[in-house]
């Protein structure tokens, strides 16, 4: 195992969310012993002061980027500009701030929202530029792709050295099961969860089923993140994801399989499904760093499942 991260000070942004309380337990695990982690209650990382105070405080080696606002479908029609405003800003001032500190490196997370609509699968990162996100969270994708042209550029210019990372749909215990702001697991797992305990007898379930994606589990999400900040330094993007794909109505119907929830699902067809398909390449992850996610799908549903199921009171025998 690499000592390198018990000689570094990292800062990571977002690191009391979901994904970031993962990162950090990584590198605590691998011997970190200077975390930072700036609590949104106590910085507002769309504000420069707030920024500037961080890392005064943080001083970092390394700064791991993951602070975002997200959400689902519902979340990202119902709130585009507050997503690009925030995403943007949060990105753009941290990284300028990083590279006029002389930080060492800066690990900035896209999204595969910022991949074209009609992206051939599996999503290869040349085919970035080849298009317009899906409408319905591209300016949330495009926010978070400006960090790429920002990473490129001040290494070009700066000798900034930035990299910037591509994840698919992360999922596991400790995701956010807040309805109007979650991803597409943890709705549905609190939807069938939610019929159980009230006796109803179906759940409703947003498009036709017909979508497909890909997840990656958060734990492994976490493990290909601090890989890269260790031993990749350079300017191309790189996708972080588990290499298969399978549709909504696929997943749905394990998802009320592994409830127990006995009713049935019907499908609201007026409501979007968002991107036709999306799977990722991820052969550049496993070339450059090493990276190849470990956890079979199945498996980590049920963790995830048991994990919610027993925070509410609802845990199966």
């Amino acid at each position: 195992m690499s000592d390198f991260y018990k000689r570094k000070s990292v800062c990571v942004t977002g690191g009391d969310g979901f994904l970031g309380r993962y990162v950090v337990k990584r590198l605590k695990g691998l011997g970190c012993k200077k975390v930072f982690v700036p609590l949104i209650e106590n910085y507002d990382l769309t504000k420069i002061q707030a920024i500037t105070r961080m890392f005064d405080q943080a001083d970092p080696d390394i700064v791991i980027h993951l602070a975002a606002v997200v959400g689902g479908i519902g979340a990202n029609r119902a709130h585009p500009g507050e997503f690009f405003y925030k995403n943007l800003m949060m990105g753009a001032q941290l990284m300028h701030e990083a590279m006029l500190r002389k930080v060492d490196k800066f690990v900035a997370l896209g999204t595969i929202c910022a991949y074209p609509k009609f992206t051939p699968v599996p999503f290869k990162e040349e085919n970035l530029w080849n298009g317009y996100p899906e409408e319905t969270n591209a300016a949330y994708g495009l926010a978070k792709k400006m960090l790429l042209v920002q990473s490129q550029a001040y290494g070009q210019e700066y000798g900034f050295n930035s990299i910037f990372l591509l994840p698919v749909n992360l999922y596991g215990p400790g995701d956010n099961f807040n309805p109007d702001s979650s991803h597409v697991i943890p709705a549905i797992i609190k939807k069938c969860a939610d019929a159980i305990k009230a006796g109803d007898k179906d759940i409703v379930l947003w498009g036709d089923g017909s979508a497909t994606r890909e997840f990656l589990y958060v734990e492994d999400a976490a493990e290909g993140i601090v890989a890269a900040a260790e031993k990749y330094n350079g300017s191309e993007p790189v996708n972080l994801g588990a290499g298969f794909e399978i549709s909504i109505r696929e997943l749905a119907e394990k998802i009320v399989k592994l409830t127990g929830f006995k009713g049935r699902i019907k499908w609201d067809a007026t409501k979007p499904n968002g991107q036709p398909r999306r799977m990722l390449d991820t052969s550049r992850a496993q070339k450059l760093f090493g990276f190849r996610a470990k956890t079979d799908f199945d498996k980590g549903l049920k963790k995830t499942i048991n994990w919610y199921l027993k925070k509410t009171g609802l845990e199966r025998s």
